[in-house]
């Protein structure tokens, strides 16, 4: 972090003989990063403020001569953004639309409330595969058989295909966007809305018995009220969002390791990043971020603080914790589908038109490792 509050990166790397200069995964600067083989000081801006027996080097003083080398990052929704090439697009160039969501959203002030990673016994891509479409999820997440009528099986987000908005950029990126606050499969079985739903319902104003035996009508009813509500309780951001992001699933996939679904409240934050040696071995990150008026809100309605500002808690797989609700049922997936890679019978992908964000996704990644221009 500079002076003037701005953010640069560098190699992690002294320009003297080429030791590290950092080997913790997280800390704060005071002055200097001190290189531990033979204190070479850089600052905070990559300047090189410090060497013993300066006067002994045949080039010079390598003192406010010698820099780190930098990296290029931005920042944006209250991340850092990294790209090794130097002469890499803006950022918002290569976000594309998925810039212009976002930006009015205000997701920088947001917290985070949970911060879950774990190493896998997968490939990364798989993990990318699985957040690219959503024909997985009445089988793995709702339990659905081929008994099951699959226009029938709605629940709080309807994820029916033909329901399903999919949008591919040029950028690579794709979005998906399900809607969503439907009481289906939050009743009961005289048909009675039951938690967590009913709660929120009533939160917001909205009597649950008004919708027994018609749950589908809570999506409209929850964006009505959250419109007319949401400022006066201290959701001022509900004024910049359409009504359908107070109750739909906005799924995005950034090419080439980040997923995000986007909630009027919520950010989930899912990523994979591979293994230095091991192709079937990725770290998977499963974060939550919220708004500072949920968080507020979420407090004072259970007495208690949820967590606000969540620190990093490394997971090991098969140890018999939970990654996450939810998530732990892709990670099933993930694992097992790795070792189905492995049978010489799997002669290769057989894709659905709703799961054409999967082809699109390794066409590019194929242009890259072929060093061609992606198609767009």
């Amino acid at each position: 972090r500079q002076k003037d509050g701005g953010v640069k990166a560098f190699y992690n790397v002294c320009q003297h003989r080429g030791n590290p200069l950092v080997s913790e995964p997280k800390g704060t600067v005071l002055r200097r990063f001190v290189c531990k083989y033979h204190s070479w000081a850089f600052l905070p801006d990559g300047t090189l403020n410090f060497a013993p027996d300066k006067e002994d080097f045949p080039e010079g003083n390598p003192c406010n001569k010698v820099t780190l080398e930098e990296v290029r990052c931005e920042t944006f929704a209250g991340f850092i953004w990294v790209n090794m090439d130097p002469d890499c697009i803006s950022l918002q160039k290569f976000l594309g639309p998925i810039w212009d969501d976002w930006e009015a959203r205000n997701v920088d002030t947001w917290q985070r409330t949970m911060a879950n990673s774990m190493w896998l016994p997968c490939n990364w891509k798989v993990v990318l595969d699985n957040f690219n479409e959503s024909y997985h999820v009445p089988t793995v997440h709702q339990g659905a058989t081929p008994d099951t009528d699959r226009k029938a099986i709605r629940g709080n987000i309807d994820t029916y295909f033909k329901e399903t908005r999919f949008d591919l950029s040029d950028e690579g990126h794709n979005r998906m966007v399900m809607k969503g606050g439907f009481g289906v499969g939050q009743t009961d079985v005289d048909g009675n809305i039951i938690d967590p739903l009913a709660s929120e319902l009533r939160y917001w104003d909205i009597d649950p018995s008004d919708f027994k035996g018609r749950p589908e009508a809570t999506r409209e009813a929850l964006q009505q009220a959250k419109r007319r509500l949401g400022p006066g309780r201290g959701f001022a951001h509900y004024d910049t969002i359409p009504d359908e992001q107070f109750t739909d699933a906005f799924h995005y996939t950034l090419f080439p390791n980040f997923a995000v679904s986007l909630w009027s409240d919520g950010f989930h934050f899912l990523r994979a990043r591979p293994h230095r040696s091991d192709p079937e071995q990725c770290l998977f990150d499963n974060w939550w971020y919220a708004s500072p008026a949920s968080v507020q809100n979420v407090n004072a309605r259970r007495g208690a603080n949820t967590g606000a500002g969540a620190e990093l808690t490394m997971l090991e797989y098969g140890a018999d914790v939970s990654i996450g609700p939810g998530i732990e049922d892709d990670v099933r997936v993930f694992v097992t589908q790795q070792r189905g890679f492995r049978s010489r019978g799997f002669k290769g992908v057989y894709l659905s038109n709703q799961e054409k964000r999967i082809r699109r996704y390794h066409e590019l990644i194929d242009d890259y490792i072929e060093g061609q221009e992606p198609k767009r």
